[in-house]
């Protein structure tokens, strides 16, 4: 036995040696804040929306979908193209330059370009095209889309779709933050009912120690037989064994708050019984009237999952237009000024001119299945998630009819459970006295005792039931205030 305690002290001190070793630095203003008093809910709120990695996860992919819309923007950037050649040997000696900038323009699938090309010395008759004067040639023209690609084409198709998946991304960040801002509040108000278990049953217990001195003097004068001491050490020892229990779900629950409860490095700070706030604190319910606030309608429209289907939706249906679009032909129009300037080079006088150019290409695919095939499975992708969004919609009002009646029955039931106890205590005063005055009897005081402590256990879980239910309605109705997102 000496030996089993010898060990345990020993790996106390290496416990105790580790911990003090991985202190956070005192410099760390979140954890300051976090244990310098009574642990509130709004600290908590703060860590895991600063902090919690599922967050900060969601920010980057964010940060990625913004990323890839620049990328897709790219598709219309200015572009810079040049060429050159020269002949070193041979009968000819002619060789040319050019350079130009090309605009891709969003309306009508355009292009406009101007580019510049100078020639120096003769070429052959099938290179007779790359000719000019002296100063060389300028040329403006531009190019539209008058069928396929007029209204959508590929490039327009990503930078609407990159935009809408960053809007997206923006809806998952909110979704995540009030996913975890619930659960750490729901964590924090566990921690805090198992706490205030403890304080139950410690005093429970205190008062059957207490008793347990006071009968060994009576049973050693012989004015109490000592079955009743017996009796009191059995009641010892019981109420030893729900305070162990406890102990270990206050344990449990302080372990499961330090996953969101975290410095600003992000390492877990694990609560202690210290930084339990006064007990009251659970049983303080929120104004119903304050959590009703907002209406049905405007829940529904503001919930970032149906926000984000509307946006898959819009997706979808951008990509029908997109698909509708292959089926059709392909009629490009085509306008090109050109001038040469300064003396007349080795092409001769039909290079001294203004050129005007106009023309069309027309490109008919005719059988188009694989075209047709993409645009029916877009259609059939639309009106999925049409009706996805429909069942997502009736089941979040589900949900929340659901909240609300757990609410309403949870602040009904704390009320009761407060009730009860107010009613237990007074029962277990009037059988105290009625002991004292040995009118009473010591099986019944201890039954009224256990059963004052039991009414205020349900009192507490009543208040917890109470506090988790706020915490989805809040998270339900995104009041960003009370999750500490404001």
């Amino acid at each position: 036995m000496a030996a089993s305690s010898g060990l345990a002290a020993a790996l106390c001190a290496i416990a105790a040696s580790v911990s003090a070793q991985t202190v956070a630095p005192l410099d760390d203003p979140l954890e300051q804040a976090i244990t310098s008093g009574p642990l509130l809910p709004e600290e908590v709120l703060r860590s895991s929306a600063l902090t919690f990695p599922s967050i900060l996860e969601s920010f980057e992919r964010e940060a990625a979908a913004r990323s890839d819309q620049l990328a897709a923007d790219g598709a219309f950037d200015l572009m810079l193209k040049a060429e050159a050649y020269d002949r070193v040997t041979g009968t000819f000696s002619g060789g040319y330059a050019e350079a130009g900038a090309y605009q891709p323009l969003r309306p009508m699938g355009a292009e406009i370009y101007g580019t510049y090309r100078v020639s120096d010395g003769r070429f052959p008759i099938y290179e007779n095209i790359y000719n000019t004067n002296e100063f060389g040639e300028f040329k403006v023209g531009a190019l539209f889309s008058l069928l396929r690609d007029r209204r959508i084409d590929s490039r327009r198709f990503a930078i609407e779709d990159t935009r809408i998946a960053a809007d997206q991304a923006r809806l998952d960040v909110l979704l995540v933050q009030l996913n975890v801002q619930n659960e750490a509040l729901k964590s924090y108000w566990r921690w805090v009912a198992a706490g205030n278990e403890i304080r139950v049953y410690e005093e429970l217990l205190e008062i059957a120690q207490a008793r347990t001195i006071g009968l060994s003097r009576q049973v050693r004068a012989g004015a109490t037989p000592r079955i009743a001491l017996t009796e009191n050490e059995q009641n010892v020892i019981r109420r030893k064994t729900l305070l162990a229990q406890a102990q270990r779900n206050f344990a449990t629950a302080a372990n499961s708050l330090s996953y969101y409860l975290r410095g600003a490095d992000g390492r877990l700070i694990a609560p202690t019984r210290e930084m339990l706030p006064p007990i009251g604190t659970l049983a303080a319910l929120p104004d119903m009237q304050s959590l009703l606030a907002l209406g049905r309608s405007e829940v529904l429209a503001n919930r970032p999952e149906l926000q984000t289907f509307r946006l898959e939706i819009e997706r979808a249906a951008n990509k029908v237009e997109l698909r509708r679009n292959d089926l059709q032909p392909q009629l490009d129009f085509n306008v090109e000024l050109s001038r040469d300037f300064g003396p007349i080079g080795d092409g001769g006088p039909t290079f001294d001119s203004t050129d005007a150019v106009v023309g069309v290409q027309l490109t008919v695919p005719l059988q188009r299945r694989e075209a047709r095939g993409r645009l029916q499975r877009a259609e059939a992708e639309l009106r999925e998630k049409e009706l996805k969004e429909r069942r997502i919609a009736d089941q979040i009002e589900v949900e929340l009819d659901n909240i609300l009646t757990n609410l309403n029955a949870a602040l009904e039931l704390a009320v009761l459970a407060d009730q009860e106890v107010e009613q237990a205590s007074a029962m277990v005063a009037a059988e105290r006295k009625r002991f004292d005055l040995g009118a009473g009897d010591f099986f019944l005081v201890n039954l009224r005792e256990e059963s004052a402590a039991d009414a205020q256990i349900r009192a507490i879980r009543a208040g917890l039931t109470g506090r988790l239910a706020a915490a989805s309605y809040s998270a339900a109705t995104m009041d960003l205030d009370e999750l500490g997102l404001e």
